[in-house]
């Protein structure tokens, strides 16, 4: 009877197996259940999270509670002036003009303040900011760009503003903007030159009793990574602070100073070398016969036409300076921005268009003065050869009146008497001479002479210059090879002293 009792217990039980899977399929849906419980809770709190945002701004924001046009307190919500953070990321320069005396920028502009009006709850740390994109909703600082010519904002896609309201009451504003402003340039140096160049931001109504601008610590100006300029090249740039008073009272002023450096390859290839060029080319003139006239002529006149469009198209893309003084281009006086310049009228660059329009000018003139030595040496060959006709010809008058005289003086012995003493004979021999026809030759050595005097280069005290330069007998071939020495000399001495000056003065303005 025990035995099988027993055997109907065991087969009443369900098996181990069963059992298990039971057990597995129950704790699997509840911990599904759980799943989908917990993720309803957690769209439910996004839901109400999101209606939470809402209902902070429309209470913070509410004209019963928030003012715009009031500022916020001082620090520490005292009576002092409120202090704004600036700080700025320098996105682009498009142009610098030193026509205008201008720069463009495109800038991202941020301040940061702070306004315990505007506090709230952040739900323990869920909620880490508000963002608005109307920022005529808060109170904005007034501050405005004093050296600004030219300024719009960024629309596109949308407008490219915002303003983050923090839990603790602090406010960023931030703004993409692009701007024209005036940069008074010194171009006495130009192309060799660095500018400095400002960026100004001054408050437009609310003195330093009630608003304070500073600069954010840390790195408060940016500039984006791997950006060329045109023309330029950024050396450095430094966030600086001014002062701005005017007869309305003192208001804060930031500045941001930028030192352009002017890249010289591109006037080294566009202006010097040619230049350059143009007056070795004017020099092949020296080496030209001096009767080919029209070669010479038109190698002249087309360097020195070519030469002058080059200076009159350097001069134009110029500003017509006087370096007496500079001062800022805004109509207010809030930033002192005269600075006393060197005096003078000529840039680097006018010294060189000039001195190589000289030499070019110059070896014109060299043909002029080799045109006139060689028909003043024409002239004097023919000379020459007149003299030597007259010498012949006075020579043969000269034969035919000594051979007369020796005849008269053999008849004159056969037929006269003895007693005729030597004196008659002689005044009879003297008599019978005849008259040499033509000019005195003596007034025409004299005149020869004095034309050789004026003429030859008598200057030249060294022996050997005369010795060297008498190789060449004509007055022409002379001056020829005199300046195929003296300008190439003369330039390359201008050139040492140029340079030497210029890119010492470069070195000092650094």
């Amino acid at each position: 009877m025990g035995t099988t009792s027993q055997l109907r217990a065991s087969s009443s039980s369900p098996p181990p197996l069963l059992l298990w899977i039971i057990i597995f399929f129950l704790s699997l849906s509840t911990v599904l259940s759980q799943g989908m419980k917990s993720n309803q809770q957690q769209q439910q709190q996004n839901i109400n999270f999101r209606e939470k945002e809402k209902q902070i701004l429309d209470r913070i924001l509410g004209t019963q509670y928030y003012d715009r046009r009031i500022r916020p307190a001082g620090a520490n919500g005292t009576e002092g002036p409120a202090v704004v953070d600036v700080n700025l990321m320098f996105r682009s320069f498009p142009t610098i003009s030193d026509n205008k005396m201008e720069y463009s920028t495109t800038i991202t502009f941020r301040e940061e303040w702070l306004d315990e009006r505007l506090k709230f709850d952040d739900f323990r740390g869920k909620l880490k900011y508000l963002t608005l994109t109307d920022p005529d909703k808060v109170w904005m600082p007034d501050l405005f760009f004093s050296n600004e010519r030219e300024g719009h904002f960024h629309n596109i896609i949308v407008p490219n503003v915002y303003v983050r309201i923090f839990p603790n009451g602090n406010v960023l504003y931030s703004i993409r903007i692009s701007l024209t402003l005036s940069c008074p340039m010194n171009l006495k140096l130009y192309p060799l030159d660095r500018q400095m160049c400002s960026l100004l931001m001054i408050s437009y109504g609310w003195t330093t009793e009630d608003l304070v601008f500073q600069w954010r610590k840390g790195d408060p100006v940016q500039v984006a990574p791997n950006m060329h300029l045109p023309r330029f090249m950024l050396e450095r740039y430094e966030a600086d602070y001014c002062h701005s008073v005017t007869n309305t009272g003192a208001y804060s002023c930031l500045k941001v100073n930028l030192m352009f450096k002017r890249e010289f390859s591109y006037y080294l290839i566009q202006i010097y070398i040619p230049c350059c060029m143009l007056v070795i080319v004017s020099w092949v003139s020296f080496w030209l016969d001096a009767n080919a006239v029209p070669a010479r002529v038109s190698l002249g006149v087309t360097t020195l036409l070519t030469m002058a469009t080059q200076t009159t198209g350097i001069n134009n893309s110029l500003p017509p300076v006087s370096y007496t003084k500079v001062t800022s281009s805004t109509p207010n006086k809030e930033v002192d921005l005269v600075s006393d310049m060197p005096q003078g009228h000529e840039t680097a660059i006018d010294v060189w268009t000039g001195v190589c329009l000289t030499f070019v000018f110059g070896a014109l003139l060299e043909f002029a003065l080799v045109n006139y030595a060689s028909r003043s040496d024409a002239h004097r060959e023919k000379l020459k050869k007149q003299r030597r006709q007259w010498e012949m010809e006075r020579e043969r008058e000269r034969q035919a009146a000594f051979e007369a005289a020796a005849q008269a003086q053999a008849q004159a012995q056969q037929v006269s008497d003895n007693r005729l003493d030597d004196g008659i004979t002689t005044f009879a021999y003297m008599k019978s001479l005849p008259r040499l026809r033509g000019e005195c030759p003596m007034a025409i050595d004299k005149r020869y002479e004095f034309h050789l005097a004026s003429g030859s280069g008598h200057h030249h005290s060294s022996r050997c210059w005369r010795s060297w330069i008498s190789k060449f007998p004509s007055r022409s071939k002379r001056i020829d090879v005199m300046s195929r020495i003296i300008f190439p000399v003369v330039f390359a001495l201008f050139n040492f002293a140029y340079w030497g000056t210029y890119l010492f003065f470069e070195n000092e303005d650094d």
